[in-house]
């Protein structure tokens, strides 16, 4: 049973008030006080404590009230009373809630708090309260300096009902801890391994047994009203929580601006401004009132608004405060802003600009029903908040500007300008339904009865030619390594450097052996990042020649792998130079492509440059479309294809790695489906019968020539895959042609293809590239088409 004075917590803490420890301070001072006013200052206080039989020793916690005044005189040097009406201050039992010889100011946020506000300031977790138990116990018996200065949180309501903020402060200075003569003292060890683990809560309770303490003294807990910052706060917090169709929910905005200012009532407006047309207007992303036009959607400024305040909102861009509205409505001409603002309630409004770089993108609106209440300086306070509004204002415009794009780029990522029209006609539906609060989804969108044309220019054996530039790279390396090793072995005949050599050798064995396998490379690589590389160091101090080898050996490692990329980076930079090159020619050439007829294009980038085409008449609707105009696209595929091919082997002359190019045209005879398909984000072929097409396209380029393991592709040349005497002819009329033109030389092959998984009956015409033409002297005309295919008028194809 505890004894009287002595009180258990739910902590299971034994906790005694007693006031000695600020009593010997005052002794203690007495003793070394110099100034003699003070020490009888302090000898009065201690007789008066005295003589009022203050207890020497612990105080029961239901004696507190009984003692207040000796309480008073004792704490008097930490609750001056000069202040108690601005402190918000309050002694405390130790790990207890109750409070004693609060402030007079804290007495009063109380009081308005209510009769039925229940104040915990330690309603922290449990475990939290004991880890601030535990750091006590650390800091008074076993001289830790760990920061014991916890910081709280609580919200009080004041008389009105707003919440106000504080942060609360745990001064434990005046509380001493004892322990029980069997309580087990903690190893430094120990200590450090639960300050290791702090989260740790069966460490921490198996080594703080609290029954075994005694917390002895009182606290000392102080408030700081902190309510504007954290109104600030929640501000950027409900503006950053609701980007785009909304500015923020508007009872949300003006409860903190009531924090902010400390009123019952506020109210919160905005009114855009189109600095183009100079006109206010109704925000169509937010919720949020205009008070300045009131029930008018829009108004230009000039009439909009007096003289004072354009003066103060469009020329000067300052805030606009009016603290009697209906003095300041009798002084205007232009009654339009203060008519509104009185007919919204207000007697006192705050209008601010909101700006970006000088422009006006909106006004904030501010009104209170009580004159004076909003005045020049509470209007400060919008300081700290109007960079937040700011960025909503800027955020909300953008996406309402962008909002038929917005869904388009949601849900379709990017689109090809020839189907754009589709796309922007399905996205007003889903728009014009949204605005109906019913809720759509973007539907897969197809496009019937189009022709494709598929072409492709490859790097020649890409697999085989990177993996020789990353041989010759390791290769070299080794070599290198082995000449450095062998050099520091003359100056300290060190085992490591045998074992290394020997290692390098081995694997260089391998390398001559034969290509380079995965296992083998990342065994290498492992050797020279892990072993090799940090010897080097150490080798760079035997000698001066050796530090510059070793320098420059290091000088060539790659920064993030470590090992030497020279000819793989020479392999990579010319692949990507080429095709960086190739797409741009292509995209270059779709400009006249497109004034032939509007057709959907897209290109890929591998190891080359490949891309598709689709052209009909659903592509493009408000066009008539002719089989000539899918002749037309297809010997400019064609010659564009021959130019590519020509552009390939003029760059690369000049570039380190040296490449071959193959090039393929694959004819389908057949309209087929395509289908954007909103899961999948990308175009593809609609139908079982057309997903034929995919098949041969991404298996053609790898098909033999029948009976033979070579492949259709090959360097020097272009090979046009189809599959029927129609389409034979119709190619033969534009090889013959470009023959003419000095594209293509005089060695055409006829060639019958391996089946492609179940595709039949395909064949190719494989003609030599006449290279070095000049493709601007070449081009052809419409006219030229239409002569070498001997058309006389347009007829059908299918």
């Amino acid at each position: 049973m505890a004894k009287k004075g002595k009180k258990g917590t739910d902590l299971g803490v034994e906790v005694v008030l007693r006031f000695d420890k600020i009593i010997n301070v005052y002794k203690e001072r007495i003793e070394n006080e110099d100034n003699s006013f003070k020490k009888l200052y302090y000898s009065a206080l201690l007789q008066a404590l005295a003589k009022g039989g203050f207890p020497s020793a612990e105080i029961n916690d239901e004696n507190v009230k009984k003692y207040s005044e000796q309480i008073n005189l004792v704490l008097a040097e930490l609750f001056p009373e000069s202040l108690t009406h601005n402190e918000i201050k309050a002694a405390t039992i130790p790990f207890s809630t109750k409070l004693f010889n609060c402030t007079k100011r804290l007495q009063n946020i109380l009081k308005q708090a209510g009769d039925d506000f229940e104040f915990d300031f330690l309603e922290n977790s449990k475990f939290d309260r004991f880890l601030m138990a535990c750091g006590l116990i650390l800091n008074k018996c076993y001289d830790r300096k760990l920061d014991m200065s916890s910081v709280m949180h609580a919200e009080i309501p004041d008389s009105n009902g707003n919440i106000r903020t504080y942060r609360i402060t745990y001064n434990a200075d005046f509380i001493d801890v004892f322990t029980h003569k069997d309580t087990h003292e903690l190893t430094e060890e120990e200590i450090n391994e639960l300050l290791r683990y702090p989260e740790n809560e069966k460490l921490w309770k198996d080594s703080f047994p609290l029954g075994s303490y005694r917390f002895e003294g009182f606290g000392i807990i102080s408030f700081t009203d902190i309510t504007v910052d954290a109104a600030i706060s929640d501000l950027k917090t409900v503006l950053l929580n609701n980007p785009g169709s909304k500015l923020a929910q508007q009872e949300n905005i003006e409860d903190i601006f009531k924090k902010m200012f400390n009123m019952d009532k506020i109210y919160a407006g905005f009114t855009s401004f189109d600095s183009y047309d100079r006109t206010f207007e109704q925000m169509s992303f937010t919720d949020s009132n205009s008070y300045l036009l009131g029930s008018s959607h829009s108004k230009h400024c000039e009439n909009a608004l007096c003289s004072e305040a354009y003066k103060q909102l469009i020329d000067l861009k300052k805030p606009l405060i009016i603290p009697d509205l209906d003095d300041f409505n009798t002084r205007q001409g232009n009654k339009f802003m203060s008519e509104n603002l009185r007919e919204a309630g207000f007697k006192s409004a705050i209008l601010y600009p909101v700006t970006k770089k000088k422009r006006l993108l909106g006004v904030l609106e501010l009104g209170s029903e009580i004159p004076y209440a909003l005045n020049s300086f509470n209007a400060s306070k919008i300081e700290n908040i109007i960079e937040y509004i700011k960025s909503a204002i800027i955020r909300g415009a953008e996406e309402d500007e962008n909002r038929i794009k917005a869904i388009i780029q949601t849900e379709c990522t990017s689109i090809h300008p020839s189907v754009q029209w589709k796309f922007e006609r399905e996205a007003r539906r889903i728009l014009k339904a949204r605005m109906n609060d019913r809720e759509e989804t973007f539907k897969d969108l197809g496009f019937e009865d189009v022709y494709p044309l598929y072409g492709q220019i490859d790097v020649v054996g890409s697999s085989d030619a990177r993996n020789t530039a990353i041989k010759e790279d390791l290769c070299g390396q080794l070599d290198n390594v082995c000449s450095i090793i062998a050099s520091a072995k003359e100056f300290e005949p060190l085992p490591i450097y045998d074992q290394i050599a020997f290692r390098v050798k081995e694997y260089n064995s391998k390398l001559e052996d034969g290509p380079i396998d995965a296992n083998a490379e990342r065994g290498i690589i492992k050797l020279l990042t892990e072993e090799i590389n940090p010897v080097m160091d150490h080798i760079k101090t035997l000698s001066e020649d050796l530090k510059k080898r070793t320098v420059a050996y290091q000088e060539q490692l790659d920064p993030v792998n470590g090992v030497i990329y020279k000819k793989r980076n020479n392999y990579d930079n010319a692949v990507q130079t080429i095709n960086h090159a190739l797409s741009r020619y292509i995209d270059n050439k779709q400009k006249e492509a497109q004034e032939i007829y509007t057709h959907f294009f897209e290109r890929f980038k591998t190891d080359g440059v490949e891309h598709n085409i689709y052209v009909g008449k659903s592509i493009r609707e408000d066009l008539d479309f002719n089989v000539v105009y899918l002749y037309n696209l297809r010997l400019w595929q064609l010659q564009t294809m021959i130019e590519m091919e020509d552009k390939f082997y003029s760059i690369q002359k000049n570039l380190p790695s040296q490449l071959d190019a193959a090039s393929m045209i694959l004819v389908f005879d057949s309209t087929l489906s395509i289908r954007y398909r909103i899961d999948e984000k990308r175009f593809d072929v609609d139908g079982t019968y057309n997903a034929r097409y995919e098949v041969i396209k991404k298996r053609i380029d790898k098909a033999c020539i029948k009976g033979t393991e070579e492949r259709v592709t090959q360097k020097g040349t272009i090979s046009i895959i189809y599959t029927n005497k129609e389409n034979e002819r119709e190619y033969m009329r534009y090889v013959n042609y470009l023959q003419f033109k000095k594209y293509l030389g005089e060695e055409v092959e006829h060639l019958e293809l391996e089946d492609v998984q179940g595709v039949i009956g395909l064949k190719a015409i494989r003609v030599n590239i006449l290279y070095g033409f000049k493709a601007s002297e070449n081009r052809m005309t419409y006219d030229d088409l239409i002569k070498e295919l001997h058309l006389q008028q347009p007829h059908n194809h299918k």
